[in-house]
């Protein structure tokens, strides 16, 4: 019996195990396009966390609410994608649609800014916005074409992928796990030293207080 218990233990963690994989896997290729309303002479930013070496993708368009009709001359925008330390990885001003595509060089989180020119009376437009990077990044559809690859080596290859960045992503965690360990263990020692200097202090200015307060009534013949 108990062995029978272990090895439906076993094979709960390993289902559990899974489940999570696969939870992970359909977060990581269900990537959805933003939209949002930009006004004329503000800009709005969106940030991603990019990791280093990583690929990332981007296409925006200026969505045209009538249809049927051209897109009016105003309804132009300006964006600019940089990294955290500020280097820029695309410009591109007066345009309704465009596209960018780069490799990480840091991790960090990357800034795409979207400004519309001032214009009077001022007006709205929507911004049709899809970023990806990762696994998300890679479209394999390109290559099946291109490699005339099966669908059984497609779907491996992009399973591989995903694979390879939770891979990436967990050897990534357990650095920073590693960090903050150290970033705790380097606190708490300070608190220590902190703490010493402290009730060394307290009991310099204590014995101090005594001598006075012991000189103060020897001089007036108190004791």
């Amino acid at each position: 019996m108990m062995w029978i218990r272990r090895v439906d233990l076993r094979m709960e963690r390993g289902g559990n195990v899974m489940l999570v994989l696969a939870a992970i896997v359909l977060i990581l290729r269900r990537v959805e396009s933003i939209r949002f309303d930009l006004e004329t002479g503000h800009s709005k930013c969106i940030a991603e966390d990019i990791r280093i070496n990583s690929m990332t993708v981007g296409k925006y368009q200026v969505v045209n609410n009538n249809e049927g009709l051209p897109l009016p001359d105003a309804h132009k925008i300006t964006i600019r994608v940089t990294s955290a330390y500020g280097n820029n990885y695309h410009y591109a001003e007066n345009i309704a649609w465009g596209h960018f595509a780069f490799q990480a060089a840091d991790d960090g989180d990357y800034m795409a800014c979207f400004y519309a020119a001032e214009t009077k009376p001022s007006s709205f437009m929507t911004v049709d916005f899809d970023w990806k990077s990762g696994v998300a990044a890679s479209d394999w559809t390109r290559v099946a074409k291109k490699g005339s690859l099966l669908a059984m080596e497609l779907e491996l290859k992009n399973m591989y992928d995903t694979v390879q960045f939770i891979q990436d992503e967990i050897y990534y965690l357990r650095e920073r796990e590693k960090e903050m360990q150290l970033l705790n263990i380097s606190t708490n020692s300070k608190m220590a030293w902190l703490s010493f200097l402290s009730l060394l202090v307290s009991l310099s200015v204590s014995g101090l207080q005594l001598w006075h307060l012991k000189s103060f009534f020897q001089k007036k013949k108190l004791i």
